[in-house]
This record gives C-alpha cells, structure tokens and sequence, in this order.
C-alpha cells in the first residue's frame, strides 16, 4: 500500500462445553476460566488432529499460547492453517526444536510452559461499547466522505482487542448480544505484548510471508504473519532503514499509484481509523511510498496480495511499532 502520507514522514457453534465452565466475575478485568490440556499421553494425536479440522478446542489454546509467545498466528480463530503452521515453525526455531510447522510432543510441551489459562472472561464496558458502530462502505469516493473510520460493530472492536475473528467470538459467547456489563469468554492475549525489546533489525521474509524482529544476536524473538507484493507490485527486495512510526495515520489516497484503481477516482484523504487502508500504525521505510502497516481485513493477512508494502494484522502493527525507531535496519527478502 502506497501511503503517500507527507504527515507520517514527519514523525521521525460454540466450542466444547469444557471451554465454557467458568465463574464469571463482575469487574471489567479478565477473570480467568478453564481450558483443558489434552491428555498427555494423546497430545500429539489431538493437537494433529486439530490442524486437520477434527479438535477446534485444541488448536484454539495452541493459536492463543503461540499469540503469548510472540509467535502470531494472525486473526485466532480456532481453525489453524497457514498462519499458524508459520507461527508454529517460528515458535520451534527460536526454541531450537525441529522445525516441522507441526505440534508434535516437544514443541507442546515448549508452549504449554507458560500456565496461563487460554481463555478468560471479560466484562464489557462503556468504552468497548461506545462506538459509534457504522458500516464501512468498499469505495474510496465513499470512505473519504465519513469523518472516521471506525469499527463496524461491537464484535469487531473485540475481536481486535483480543486478536480474535468476530465469528470466534460469537462461538464462544452464544446468545450474547455484546452489551454494557456482559461478560464474554475471549482469548487471554491481553497486555502479554508488554515491553518487548528494541529490534536490531526487522526481517521480512517475502517466501515465508513473515515479518520478524531479530535481536543483535540474530535471535528472532518475534514474528507476524504478513501480506507482501504482488506480480504487479513487488516487494521492494534490499537493505532499508526506517524512518519514523506514525500513529492512526490518515491516508492520502492517489489512484495514479494503484493499478486497479477505479479510473473515475480522484485524490482523497482517507479518514483514520482501524479500517483505514493502513490501519492504525504507518511503519515508514526509506523507500518511499513503502511501510510497514496495519489493516481494516486480519483474517486476509497471509492470503492475499498487497500493492507493495508489509500488511499485517493492527494488533501486530502495533506490537511491531514499539520495538523500532528511526534508523532500525529493515531487511526485505526471498
């Protein structure tokens, strides 16, 4: 995605019953409930069996412990795939286990060092539910007309703050109508970001689809799945450097820099919000019009193509964010 954002250069059905068995507190902090571990002499056989589609429960706790790791696996949506055999594999070499993209008995048990429960529950508050919630319109021509680009719904500011698919969350909270006060089950994934240290160098690794954060012992201590490129915008490949975070960025959209651009397009500016084109956080590179972002659609992160520049989720835009500066190298590869 092409910013051209003079601003930001300046700024140098529900899961198994057993998931739902909780005493649910009446704060607004996560309270914790309990998710089973399988059964050790079984684990591999339920966690394999989750990536195939048969154990929704399991893959669910293994997308949630590689989120806490800092091994991202994207949207968390209890159904696994390519994000999640990329964060897996991430998780295993930085563990310096067998690289295998599968949960086999090592890398779970690796995972399931850290004893926080997966799920806890939520109590709703003013903030979550203050909105305004309105949809958000495909054309250009039309978000430019709105003063913000805010959440469309309750479901969907949750599923960001808890780096879930809306539809998981609607699972896992049947009958729920999302309002003041309510507790919902959500994945415990907040705050576990924290203070990550400051990246020697942010890779991105155009054949994994990855983004990583690589300490100065060439340690990767982080890593996001990620859009990069397409046939008709490539990735930039070679050694750059960047320049500065913005901050929910507004977007100064100029369809001359898009290929599939409606020709009866103008200029805009795009207003800011999570369902900007880039989301809530401009990663700037030296090559211009090129960063590293966030984006109003998670669940395509890893599946789709971009026009040029590093997509990932908003939440691990953000994460990415606090760990570089002005002047951190950024690599782009094969």
């Amino acid at each position: 995605m092409h910013p051209g954002n003079p601003s930001t250069r300046k700024l140098a059905v529900a899961v198994s019953s057993l998931l739902l068995t909780a005493a649910f507190a009446t704060s607004a902090r996560p309270q914790e409930t309990t998710l089973p571990a399988p059964a050790p002499a079984t684990s591999v056989d339920a966690i394999n069996a989750a990536q195939a589609g048969d154990s929704h429960d399991a893959i669910l706790r293994a997308q949630i412990l590689l989120d806490r790791a800092h091994f991202s696996p994207g949207e968390i949506d209890g159904r696994g795939g390519s994000n999640t055999r990329r964060a897996i594999s991430g998780f295993q070499a930085s563990r310096d286990l067998p690289v295998t993209g599968t949960l086999d008995d090592a890398t779970w048990s690796a995972l399931i060092q850290d004893a926080q429960p997966a799920l806890v529950s939520y109590a709703l508050t003013d903030a979550d539910a203050a909105g305004p919630f309105e949809p958000i319109p495909a054309d250009m021509m039309e978000k430019a007309k709105l003063p913000a680009l805010g959440y469309s719904s309750v479901q969907e500011a949750m599923g960001e703050k808890f780096h879930a698919s809306p539809a998981l969350l609607e699972k896992l909270n049947p009958g729920t109508s999302f309002a003041v006060g309510e507790q919902i089950i959500v994945p415990n994934v907040m705050g576990v970001a924290g203070d990550l240290p400051k990246a020697a160098k942010v890779v991105v690794d155009k054949s994994d689809a990855t983004v990583s954060l690589v300490d100065a012992a060439g340690k990767t201590y982080a890593q996001f799945p990620a859009t990069m490129g397409s046939s008709h915008d490539p990735l930039p490949l070679g050694d750059w450097k960047i320049q500065g975070v913005g901050n929910n960025p507004t977007f100064q959209y100029n369809p001359a820099l898009f290929w599939d651009a409606n020709p009866r397009h103008s200029k805009a500016m795009i207003p800011a919000g999570p369902n900007n084109p880039v989301g809530v956080v401009w990663v700037d590179l030296s090559k211009e019009h090129y960063g590293i972002h966030g984006t109003p659609e998670p669940a395509k992160i890893g599946k789709t193509e971009s026009h040029g520049c590093i997509r990932l989720t908003n939440w691990d835009a953000l994460t990415l964010s606090h760990s570089v500066g002005p002047g951190t190298p950024a690599v782009l590869q094969e």
